[in-house]
């Protein structure tokens, strides 16, 4: 039986890449995910391209790491997310989503079980690449800040 609103929240676009939408996709998604959805979903998110980072899949946009397929023998993918974001996905799917153990976990860094809905595994992935992106763009920013500035290299104290 179809509550009057469930039938509206359905009616319309689904925002998946904001955690609290997880839910209704773990309860009304499609079918189970695969390390190979993973790989697709990831390729086809704008400038992205696979490497191998420790002999394993992994994928980056402008050059850094988002996201990885290094526990996908364990069923999982891994995201590379905010602290804050982390907590919002494991605390509103907790069946789905887990901090990696260990201090990767503790920097953000999580499981997403491979089972789980396309539409939540999309919106994760695509939370992980923005979160990048915007992550680029402000380095990019300081570097460039930095070498019109003339800052020195704290690795080397020398000017650049």
């Amino acid at each position: 039986m179809v509550r009057k609103n469930e039938a509206a929240i359905r009616s319309g676009p689904v925002d998946l890449s904001h955690p609290m939408m997880v839910r209704y996709s773990v309860i009304y998604g499609s079918h189970q995910m695969t390390a190979a959805d993973f790989r697709r979903i990831a390729l086809s998110l704008e400038g992205v391209e696979e490497y191998s980072h420790a002999g394993l899949p992994a994928f980056r946009v402008g050059g850094r790491k988002f996201a990885s397929l290094a526990s996908q023998a364990g069923g999982y993918g891994n995201l590379m997310l905010t602290l804050e974001q982390q907590a919002a996905f494991v605390e509103e799917s907790p069946e789905i989503f887990l901090p990696i153990p260990g201090g990767w976990g503790k920097m953000g860094h999580t499981h997403i079980r491979l089972a789980a809905s396309e539409d939540v595994l999309t919106g994760a992935l695509r939370t992980a690449w923005k979160l990048r992106i915007d992550k680029n763009v402000k380095t990019s920013r300081k570097k460039h800040v930095a070498e019109r500035s003339g800052v020195t290299d704290k690795k080397r104290g020398k000017r650049r």
